[in-house]
């Protein structure tokens, strides 16, 4: 097999580790609220992140080079896991993630005036098609748009303003500051709502909050591995896997059957993302790369960690800044 075809293999099995995370948030969100499956996530995630920021030997502080843009990284980090972890357990699977995956397309929107990006008429074309997806996806006027949908499209745009701020300043900061901060901020700020809406869980919902945290923290390190060993363009594009899963997962658990402005939608933001990766990475860039997730808490993330930053902390400099997800 070449190292191709491993990163792929992969990449597919991590991503099938997080399309499993998600069926479990999703079954935990019809019992506990979204606030304490978030709280619990990131609680029993703790541990094995520890574990990777302490063999960190970087020389510095935790102090941030740039305190505002960390700031204003980590809340818009605990705002995107949270809504994504909402629209889970609201919304259809299927759904949730298509309207999800339009974060590399605002990514590329955003890279331009922030960033300073060329965007060509080509890439213009395919995120305008993308954005038309999510239209069919949601049916505006047509279907009644809910809080889960809101929280979808917050999570998708919060996502990629995150990931613009880590191509501003990833290459300065460390990544344990990268990587501490979210989730310092999310277990915080979830124990602070946690005395209002708390539901006490029995020992085998502890031990199904501990799985979520075991998954994403697996599904990080077979990204970790498909990066190592396959290029950005191999990789990025499996993370559209996920709509397969959901599928599977939504029709054999939750009899979720898709409609077919759902499946339409899915398949014109899948073909965009797809293009636009392609794209970016024959013309060397990094910046609209599709991140995994879309959600902080989502993708390709470990309470808070997003996969980039890890793959930094172990030395891989050149990491992609925006694989995901998160």
């Amino acid at each position: 097999m070449t190292s191709a075809a491993r990163g792929a293999a992969s990449a597919l099995l991590g991503f099938a580790f997080f399309a499993t995370h998600d069926v479990i948030v999703k079954s935990l969100g019809g019992t506990y609220p979204v606030f304490q499956i978030v709280f619990f996530s990131v609680l029993f995630g703790f541990p094995t992140v520890m574990i990777m920021l302490i063999r960190d030997q970087a020389p510095g502080t935790l102090t941030p080079k740039h305190p505002v843009l960390v700031g204003v990284r980590t809340g818009l980090g605990v705002v995107t896991g949270l809504c994504a972890f909402y629209a889970f357990t609201t919304l259809p699977l299927a759904e949730t993630y298509a309207i999800i995956f339009a974060q590399p397309l605002l990514i590329t929107i955003l890279s331009v005036p922030l960033l300073g990006e060329a965007v060509g008429l080509r890439r213009w074309i395919a995120v305008a098609v993308g954005l038309l997806g999510v239209v069919v996806v949601m049916q505006p006027g047509v279907s009644t748009l809910s809080l889960g949908h809101l929280a979808a499209l917050t999570a998708a745009t919060c996502g990629a303003f995150v990931s613009i701020i880590l191509r501003r300043i990833g290459g300065e900061e460390r990544s344990v500051v990268l990587i501490l901060y979210p989730m310092l901020a999310n277990l915080v700020c979830m124990a602070m709502v946690m005395p209002f809406v708390y539901v006490a869980p029995p020992v085998e919902h502890l031990g199904l909050f501990a799985v979520i945290s075991l998954l994403g923290f697996g599904g990080m390190l077979m990204l970790i591995r498909a990066y190592r060993t396959s290029p950005a363009a191999i990789v990025a594009p499996m993370q559209y896997s996920q709509i397969l899963w959901a599928v599977i997962f939504g029709t054999l658990l939750f009899d979720e059957l898709p409609t077919w402005t759902t499946a339409l939608g899915a398949a014109i933001i899948v073909a965009s993302g797809i293009y636009i990766v392609l794209r970016e990475e024959r013309g060397g860039r990094t910046v609209a790369r599709p991140v995994t997730t879309g959600r902080t808490l989502r993708g390709d993330t470990v309470a808070g960690v997003r996969t980039g930053d890890v793959l930094r902390l172990q030395g891989k400099r050149d990491a992609p800044l925006n694989s995901e997800e998160e």
